[in-house]
């Protein structure tokens, strides 16, 4: 509860008013006669307080408790145990915590076992302990003297001061770093002419890309290929040019040498982050900090190295908070930060505090200062003190009180990234970050438990777990743990090496049925396995298609793990779509319905579609030894970091 608005209740004018009023009538000679008006007058200022007191008190209880609409849910449509509503949930920001808006719709959950009146009376019991504790932490903090608020506001306000001093005073200039040539970059030719030919193919998809956005939108964020002009999103506030620097490692890569050094003289000469504009951290880090990380580290260019350092201060102040996780959006200049008003109440969303270990790392290492792995280790020791619901990590937790709000629970929009930067953080530091991996599996064994299922016909799918309760929609943003899973089988305990490999191809195969059910042969927003569907979407405002890349993705990682030629040939299938459907004379579009006979475009192309689906594609056909995985790690926008190791450099900036 905000401590500010505790303070009338306990400030002089209303004792004053309290004792004067009651003193006056005692020291009259008792009670000022009895006649009933006298006494009404009485009862009516009692009941004033009295009403005042619990009015306070239901808002603090409020305040603190999780949003329960979902547990409540199962009580209040409780006719069949295992038939719940799913709650409506508004859109989220952004190519990775964003999620369609949701009706209501009552659903089986699969698999549940035990009692139905045993799970009704837990869910019960559940309520009743949340609301207790929620009450208990109001009335304590209603129980605090004015001075010990007064206290506190001033505690908080010297911690937050000092943090923005001690964020700023370190940075007076980079040290020189002795650049270490990249690893496997060497782009050489596949064997199998067939194979060339489909990489040309996808290179000259790049150049399409690029060179309609260079003539159309050169200097802006992104391009709308049928009205052919710029698109600015509001995620990124008046800082220009996402496209350029997400397509930076594309372009090495592919080796457009003339396009990697007209992106590089635009950043040199543009790149400003000096602007007045509010800011999405989590995507301002993943496409502009860790395209600028991937293009220093592939090509030694010092600009590159500068300007991420830059950037990743100017984000330090959205980690001034009581608890250290970080604010969603960001002013760069004023340093004020705050939530996207829609997140249970003023929360931080998982996906977004949670993606970005990997850039912040690889600041550090590049910086010389240690403040940035500081900044994400103490997210880490946030979440590791607290309790998580069956194991699973809700997509909310308030910056300020640091306890989860809502218990929703994705592996999809909201949450994803989170838990593949676990995983990634642990290969990332060439695997001694073992509080990562631990992490990770443990979370992984929660999501097996309560998030997987299998539908009728066999098709493994990851569901959304809402307070206990499942709805059986999987996002195409869910379809990237099927790489996830794979990548991280080598370091699976015992014996579950295999499992976690055929669990990856499983949920391949189920994405690509989302594609391949769809008249445009590119999948849905999102899917459901309910009332007989599976793999389709079923709402409209889950079947657009916005060149999303996560498919493809969890392909790349399944063919360099497996060679399984069936994932080369799902990827050229995906390229067919694209080129069916997507391409237009001014770039690439996005469908607003992939079930339609004809395209209804809607005239973006998002940059990462440069930065992603036209790289992993890319490296499909490929060899393996063209960015080889035991090198290389992909942050969530498929920028390049290199495996970390314990150097000499390293350990010095942890002794700092």
């Amino acid at each position: 509860m905000p401590v500010g608005g505790l303070l009338p209740l306990f400030g002089s004018p209303a004792g004053g008013s309290l004792g004067g009023g009651l003193g006056g009538g005692l020291g009259g000679g008792g009670r000022k006669g009895s006649g009933p008006a006298a006494l009404r007058l009485t009862e009516k200022f009692v009941l004033l307080l009295v009403f005042s007191a619990f009015i306070t008190l239901c808002f603090g209880a409020i305040f603190f408790l999780p949003d329960s609409s979902k547990l409540l849910s199962g009580v209040l449509f409780h006719s069949s145990p295992a038939l719940q509503p799913a709650a409506d949930h508004k859109p989220g920001p952004g190519a990775r915590a964003e999620d369609a808006a949701e009706g209501r719709a009552r659903r089986r959950e699969e698999g549940a076992p035990g009692d139905p009146a045993a799970a009704v009376e837990d869910n019960l019991a559940r309520i009743r302990e949340n609301h207790e504790r929620a009450l208990r932490e109001a009335k304590e903090t209603l129980q605090k003297l004015p001075e010990e608020i007064q206290r506190d506001i001033l505690l908080e306000k010297e911690k937050v001061a000092q943090d923005q001093l001690r964020d700023k005073a370190p940075f007076r200039g980079l040290p020189p770093v002795d650049f270490v040539p990249p690893i496997g970059v060497e782009n050489r030719e596949p064997a199998d002419a067939a194979i060339r030919e489909k990489r040309a193919k996808i290179k000259e998809m790049m150049k399409h890309a690029w060179n309609n956005y260079k003539g159309y939108a050169w200097g802006l964020n992104e391009l709308k290929p049928i009205s052919k002009e710029g698109h600015s999103s509001s995620l990124f506030g008046n800082i220009k040019g996402a496209t350029i620097v997400d397509a930076l490692d594309t372009l090495f890569i592919m080796e457009m040498k003339n396009e990697f050094e007209e992106a590089k003289s635009w950043i040199e000469e543009n790149l400003d982050f000096n602007v007045n504009a509010e800011i999405s951290v989590f995507e301002v880090n993943i496409r502009f900090v860790g395209g600028l990380l991937s293009a220093y580290y592939l090509s030694g260019e010092e600009i590159f190295r500068k300007k991420a350092v830059e950037l990743g201060v100017k984000l330090l102040p959205a980690f001034h908070t009581p608890s250290g996780i970080p604010w969603a959006l960001l002013n760069m200049k004023s340093g004020i930060g705050r939530n996207w008003p829609w997140a249970s109440g003023g929360s931080s969303i998982l996906a977004e505090f949670g993606t970005l270990h990997l850039e912040f790392m690889h600041l550090s290492h590049l910086s010389g200062n240690p403040i940035f792995a500081e900044k994400v280790m103490n997210i880490r020791t946030v979440l590791n003190k607290l309790e998580k619901p069956q194991g699973l990590y809700p997509n909310y937790l308030n910056p300020n009180s640091g306890q989860w709000g809502q218990h929703h629970v994705s592996v999809g929009g909201l949450g994803d990234s989170f838990y593949e930067y676990l995983l990634k953080a642990w290969l990332m530091s060439g695997k001694t970050d073992l509080e990562a991996k631990k992490m990770y599996f443990d979370a992984v064994q929660a999501i097996e438990t309560h998030l997987i299922r299998k539908s009728s016909s066999g098709l493994t799918y990851i569901a959304e777990w809402k307070g206990g309760l499942l709805e059986h929609k999987m996002g195409h943003l869910t379809c990237f743990a099927g790489g996830m899973f794979a990548l991280g089988a080598d370091g699976a305990p015992e014996g579950l090496a295999q499992h976690y490999l055929e669990l990856g191809a499983e949920i391949a195969r189920t994405c690509h049925e989302s594609y391949n059910r769809t008249f445009m042969k590119l999948g849905p927003e999102a899917f459901r396995f309910d009332g007989g569907v599976e793999a389709i979407a079923t709402r409209q405002n889950e079947k657009y298609y916005i060149l999303r890349p996560e498919v493809i993705e969890t392909y790349m990682y399944m063919w360099r793990l497996t060679h399984d030629p069936k994932y080369r040939k799902w990827a050229w299938e995906a390229v067919e779509a694209l080129e069916s459907h997507c391409r237009v004379n001014g770039g690439y579009s996005g469908l607003r319905d992939v079930y339609l006979l004809h395209e209804s475009y809607d005239d973006v192309q998002q940059s990462f579609f440069l930065a992603e689906t036209l790289k992993y594609l890319y490296l499909i056909f490929s060899d393996d030894d063209l960015l080889p995985l035991e090198h290389w790690i992909f942050n969530t926008e498929a920028h390049l970091l290199p495996i970390l190791s314990t150097d000499k450099k390293e350990v010095e900036l942890k002794e700092e």
